[in-house]
């Protein structure tokens, strides 16, 4: 590829190019047929924008520890906990982000065990070094075949994480605790029930079960049955500026951005990651001028068009 990135997507094939093809295929890959991988992606095409009158001047897996990410700039930092078999490594990891600044634990609860990669399988994946869990978990796993993370993650993760141990979450943390890997209205009405303090609507990047819906597909319905009264955000095939706009119209707070940041950080570093981050803010800018909303508060359910919505319009 010849000179700088022009958009996020262009990352891609220089981090193919920049990291070994076991790690690469690790970060770009899902669960069984990519289904869902693909959809992830493919369900935002399906969004249209319905430009408006402008009415005013556009104003608007880590090798790293704890330590070092809190250390590396100012941003907001939440930290993604995934619960172990031993309770006492999760709540050290804890108590080390409320030393570091974090404001707030996103409980990852679609992973009781990992899905089926079958690219990680071919390759053997091999886990880097955690350094987080020195002196704590080995990441030594005696397995000759399949994936070596799949057979890490089978052996330390609590497969047996449900709704009651939020009420230990609560007990050894007073941070905000957000709970990641929400696809349906009942599990949002029962994640509210319990108290958590905002939903991430998410399918793991399409990395554990495949054929679930996309992400974006089923943000709404998500929504609609928090009826505001906690935080929604969406992970999951955001790759455009447009994305963004799409997910705020259908009533999310935020969006996260995973592998384009990790494409971002594998071909360019730090740098990278900023310019990232600032084309997606740059596209998400130009679409709300271009379709008259001054703020992130102007981007209404009015600005776009569901596949459903042009389906029913033609009838």
């Amino acid at each position: 590829m010849e000179g700088e990135p022009v958009n996020v997507n262009e990352f891609q094939e220089l981090a193919r190019q920049a990291l070994p093809k076991m790690y690469y295929d690790y970060y770009n890959g899902g669960a069984e047929d990519q289904y869902t991988l693909k959809e992830n992606v493919e369900a935002f095409h399906r969004i249209t924008l319905r430009p408006r009158v402008l009415v005013d001047v556009l104003s608007f897996m880590s090798t790293c520890t704890v330590e070092e990410v809190a250390s590396s700039c100012n941003a907001i930092r939440f930290f993604q906990l995934y619960v172990y078999k031993r309770r006492d490594v999760s709540a050290q990891l804890i108590q080390r982000a409320e030393r570091n600044g974090y404001k707030g634990i996103v409980l990852t609860v679609d992973a009781p065990r990992l899905g089926r990669r079958e690219a990680d399988i071919r390759n053997k994946m091999i886990a880097p070094q955690l350094k987080n869990f020195e002196g704590l978990i080995s990441a030594e796993v005696d397995n000759d075949k399949g994936s070596k993370i799949e057979a890490f993650v089978k052996g330390t993760i609590d497969a047996s994480l449900c709704w009651r141990d939020l009420g230990w979450l609560r007990s050894i943390t007073n941070l905000p605790i957000l709970i990641k890997g929400v696809l349906t209205r009942e599990d949002a009405i029962k994640a509210v029930e319990v108290g958590v303090d905002g939903i991430i609507v998410s399918n793991h990047g399409a990395r554990q079960l495949d054929y679930t819906p996309a992400t974006i597909s089923v943000l709404e319905e998500v929504v609609h049955a928090v009826g505001g009264k906690v935080p929604v955000l969406l992970d999951g095939g955001v790759r455009r500026g447009t994305d963004v706009f799409k997910a705020l119209a259908l009533g999310a707070q935020a969006v996260l951005v995973g592998r384009p940041v990790v494409y971002g950080l594998a071909a360019k570093g730090e740098y990278g990651v900023k310019r990232v981050i600032e084309m997606l803010k740059d596209e998400l800018e130009l679409t709300m001028a271009l379709s008259g909303c001054p703020s992130v508060k102007d981007i209404t359910r009015s600005h776009i068009r569901t596949k459903r919505e042009r389906l029913l319009s033609m009838l």
